[in-house]
């Protein structure tokens, strides 16, 4: 018998419906969903359609800090009684919500700004994240690798958000947006506070890879995945990508990471220019440490390449 239940939540998105586990052996909600009355109401229909209450719950376990995973999680939390818990690298976008947003909208505009991306899109962009209907602060515990949750483990797996997390338990492994069924999880522009986010998420892959064995892969988004293969499917796809980069900036004057987004991806407005930016930037800074293109320090910054053609030996994963 399956230790969890799924509750779809949400609107259809291009990663797919909202899956909100409940585990009601421990007491526990999985990513409850985000922050509108519809996710809400089936939310608690849901919860309330298992062997527990929405009274019965305890804890409210979030993979990462995403409006479309966390948007729930102070309201579940208030109706039960219950407590928060993220990984120590996201909690304050959460706990301390209104002015951990206002230093992320800055952050971004900065980012954005060094990738290339035009003002008039930077402005369009950030004029249009509109606040999640959050407490400005809620009690949120942090946790770090190996932590346990009502024994349910985090294993902290970085890269599409810098405190993103997995949950394992014994039978199975709660993915968040780490791996997706139908979407390749985006990595820089989801999250621009790491350095070198494809290295980070390409290592967290691996993580994934040893401590799903034996256990079922439960996404953040669709049902059941085949991990391996979704692993597989999801480096190859990087590797591809990382060679069309490169191809981009032999080919062309110096470019931006905008520069190449515009060339890989076409044209980009609101979210998808932040992800395309920052998809390309992941990229081509993974290749700069790589020593294959050459990182020039400039406001964009901008890359020429370093060597003469792309090595077809080359290991993304660090």
């Amino acid at each position: 018998m399956s230790d969890f239940v799924r509750i779809p939540v949400g609107r259809g998105t291009p990663e797919g419906v909202n899956s909100a586990y409940v585990v009601p052996d421990s007491g526990v909600v999985i990513d409850p969903g985000p922050p509108t009355d519809s996710s809400w109401s089936a939310l608690r229909d849901g919860i309330e359609r298992t062997e527990i209450s929405v009274q019965g719950i305890d804890h409210v376990l979030v993979t990462h800090w995403h409006a479309d995973h966390a948007g729930l999680a102070c309201r579940l939390a208030d109706r039960a009684n219950a407590s928060i818990h993220l990984h120590e690298g996201d909690a304050h976008l959460v706990g301390d919500y209104t002015e951990a947003r206002q230093r992320r909208l800055r952050r971004d505009a900065s980012i954005l700004g060094r990738w290339g991306v035009p003002e008039r899109i930077r402005e369009a962009l950030l004029d249009r994240d509109a606040p999640s209907p959050l407490p400005d602060t809620y009690p949120v515990q942090a946790h770090e690798e190996g932590d346990r949750i009502a024994g349910i483990e985090v294993v902290h797996t970085p890269g599409h958000t810098k405190g993103h997390v997995s949950f394992a338990t014994a039978e199975t492994l709660f993915l968040g947006d780490v791996l997706l069924p139908t979407y390749t999880p985006n990595v820089g522009g989801s999250d621009t506070r790491l350095d070198d986010p494809l290295a980070t998420y390409l290592s967290s892959l691996e993580r994934v890879e040893t401590i799903a064995a034996g256990r079922t892969g439960e996404p953040g988004h669709g049902t059941t995945m085949d991990v391996d293969a979704a692993i597989k499917a999801v480096r190859e796809h990087h590797h591809q990508r990382a060679k069309d980069a490169y191809d981009v900036v032999a080919t062309t004057n110096e470019p931006t990471a905008w520069t190449v987004a515009r060339e890989l991806f076409g044209e980009m407005n609101g979210i998808h220019a932040k992800f395309g930016a920052g998809e390309a930037a992941a990229h081509l800074d993974r290749l700069a440490a790589l020593g294959v293109v050459e990182r020039i320090e400039a406001d964009p910054v901008r890359y020429r390449t370093a060597v003469a053609d792309y090595p077809s030996s080359v290991n993304l994963t660090p």
